[in-house]
C-alpha cells in the first residue's frame, strides 16, 4: 500500500492517494454530478501522481446490507457503496451518525486518503465532512458546488417556489416567504450549521464562476474557492448531421435532460408551436429526449401535455437515454436547446453538445451564460420568454451561414484528463497550504494540535 503523504511534509511529486465521494454511482444513478465525479475518478486513475478511490452513496432503492453500510460496487476494487437514507433534506443532515462513526470513520483511517474530495453530500449528509475531518486530521478535504443547496433550500435551484421568479440571495425572511411553514430561526439555524460543516472543508470548486460567486457573497472565504471545470469522458466526436442536397436546412432541434419545471421544456414547446409554419416547414422538428416527467407535479404534466397538443406534429417525444447513447442521438441533431428557468451551473450536455461541434440555444443567466458565448458558438434567448425562444428559432432557420458560423467558434471542451491534472494542482496547493498553517503553530499549538 502507498503511503500518505500527509505525515508532517507538503505534497510535492510524490503520489497522492484520493478518495472521491458522490451522492450516487452513475451506473445506478445517471445524472450531471454523478457522471462529473466519476469522471474526475477515472481522470484521477489515468494521470501520474494520484491514485483514486470512489465511494458512492446509495439509498432505500437499493437494498443495505444489514451489517454494514459499507458495499461493493460489482468488480471494481477501487469503488465502494455506502448505504444511507435516514436523511434530513432541510438540514442536508444524516440522522444515522452511529453507521457514520462505525463505517465510514473505519473505512477513510483503514483507506488512509490524503485527500477526500466530496462531490456532493445528498443524502449522504454534511455529517460525513465531520466524520472523515475527526478520523483524518491531516488530511485535505475538498468540497464541489453543483447547485446551490447550502443555500436555497428549494431543491438549491434560487427560485421562488411560487411564481417561479429567479431569487438573487437567501435570507431568513426571504425563505420564509418560499416555505411559510417554516419559521425564519429555522432558516438561521440551517445556515449556521451547514456553513458549520462547510467551514471543515480546506477548500471548495466550483465549475463555474457564476456559482461561485453566489457563494461568496453567501459567506464562503473566496481564497478557498477554485474554479475548475467538470472533464468531459467521451472518446470520438461525431460528424455533422448529413444534409441531402444544397436545399437542406439544419433545422433539427433538441433537448436533452430531466423534464423538470425548472428546465424550461414548456418554455421549449410553447417556443415551438409559435414559429410560422412558413418558416418551419415539413423538415424542421424538436425532438426531446426527456425523462422523469411521470414524477412531476400534475399540474405540469397536463401543462406539458396540452402545449404537446398544440404543438401537434412539430415535436417528438423520444424519452430517456443513456450516456453511452449521446453520440448516435446527437448524429440526427443540428441544434442543442437549453431553455432552463434556474440559474444552472455547469451543465454537462453543454459539454456534449460542444464536444460533438452542436451549437447551442440557451438561456441568458447563470452558468448557461458564461459556458455559451452568444452569437460566438451559440444563442442566448430571454429566460422564460417562449416569444424571444421563438424568434431565435426563427433566425436559426432562415439564416443558412448561421449553424457554420457558430460551429467553427465552439472550443474544445475540457476532458477528464485535464480536469483530473488541474484538481491534483489544486490537490497540492491545498495540503501545501495546511503543512505551512500547521507549521507555523505557536509550538504549544503544534504540539496539542
Amino acid at each position: 500500500m502507498t503511503e500518505p503523504v500527509t505525515k508532517g511534509a507538503p505534497a510535492g511529486s510524490e503520489t497522492l492517494r484520493v478518495l472521491v465521494i458522490s451522492h450516487g454511482h452513475p451506473k445506478l444513478s445517471l445524472g450531471g454530478a454523478e457522471v462529473a465525479s466519476y469522471n474526475l475518478h477515472q481522470g484521477l486513475k489515468s494521470v501520474p501522481g494520484a491514485q483514486s478511490f470512489f465511494l458512492a452513496r446509495v439509498g432505500d432503492q437499493y437494498p443495505g446490507h444489514g451489517r454494514s453500510a459499507l458495499m461493493g460496487a460489482g468488480d471494481a476494487d477501487d469503488e465502494l457503496l455506502y448505504h444511507a437514507d435516514d436523511y434530513d433534506s432541510f438540514m442536508i443532515s444524516n440522522r444515522n451518525t452511529g453507521d457514520m462513526q462505525r463505517d465510514l470513520r473505519r473505512f477513510v483511517r483503514t483507506l488512509r486518503p490524503d485527500v477526500v474530495h466530496f462531490h456532493h453530500f445528498i443524502g449522504l449528509g454534511l455529517e460525513a465532512l465531520y466524520t472523515v475531518r475527526e478520523a483524518l486530521p491531516n488530511a485535505a478535504i475538498l468540497v464541489t458546488f453543483h447547485e446551490f443547496l447550502p443555500i436555497c433550500n428549494h431543491h438549491g435551484q434560487m427560485v421562488r417556489t411560487e411564481g417561479r421568479q429567479l431569487c438573487e440571495t437567501a435570507s431568513p425572511i426571504a425563505c420564509h416567504g418560499c416555505f411559510p411553514e417554516i419559521a425564519p430561526a429555522a432558516f438561521l439555524r440551517r445556515k449556521h450549521f451547514i456553513k458549520s460543516m462547510l467551514d471543515l472543508a480546506d477548500g471548495y470548486i466550483s465549475p463555474s464562476g457564476f456559482l461561485a460567486s453566489r457563494y461568496v457573497e453567501w459567506g464562503l472565504p473566496a481564497e478557498k474557492l477554485a474554479v475548475i471545470e467538470n472533464g468531459l469522458n467521451v472518446q470520438e466526436p461525431v460528424e455533422p448531421r448529413n444534409l441531402a442536397d444544397a436545399d437542406d436546412r439544419r433545422s433539427k432541434f433538441a433537448f436533452f435532460g430531466q423534464m423538470t419545471p425548472y428546465k424550461g421544456v414548456d418554455v421549449l414547446i410553447d417556443a415551438v408551436r409559435r414559429v410560422p409554419q412558413s418558416v418551419w416547414r415539413d423538415d424542421a422538428s424538436l425532438t426531446i429526449f426527456g425523462a422523469n416527467l411521470e414524477r412531476q407535479p400534475e399540474t405540469f404534466r397536463k401543462k406539458i401535455a396540452d402545449l404537446l397538443e398544440k404543438a401537434e406534429d412539430r415535436i417528438r417525444f423520444a424519452g430517456p437515454y443513456q450516456n453511452k447513447d449521446m453520440p448516435s442521438l446527437m448524429r440526427q441533431v443540428d441544434w442543442v436547446m437549453m431553455p432552463s428557468i434556474w440559474w444552472e451551473n455547469s451543465p454537462v450536455i453543454i459539454q456534449e453538445a460542444f464536444f460533438h461541434g452542436r451549437p447551442l440555444i440557451c438561456s441568458d443567466i447563470g452558468g448557461m451564460a458564461e459556458k455559451v458565448k452568444n452569437g460566438v458558438d451559440g444563442i442566448h434567448f430571454r429566460t422564460a420568454s417562449p416569444e424571444d425562444l421563438s424568434e431565435r428559432m426563427v433566425e436559426a432557420l432562415k439564416n443558412p451561414d448561421l449553424w457554420e458560423t457558430l460551429r467553427r467558434g465552439i472550443r474544445p471542451p475540457t476532458t477528464h484528463i485535464d480536469s483530473a491534472r488541474e484538481h491534483l494542482t489544486r490537490y497540492r496547493a491545498v495540503l501545501e497550504g495546511r503543512f505551512k498553517a500547521e507549521n507555523t503553530l505557536p509550538g504549544r499549538l503544534r504540539q496539542s494540535a
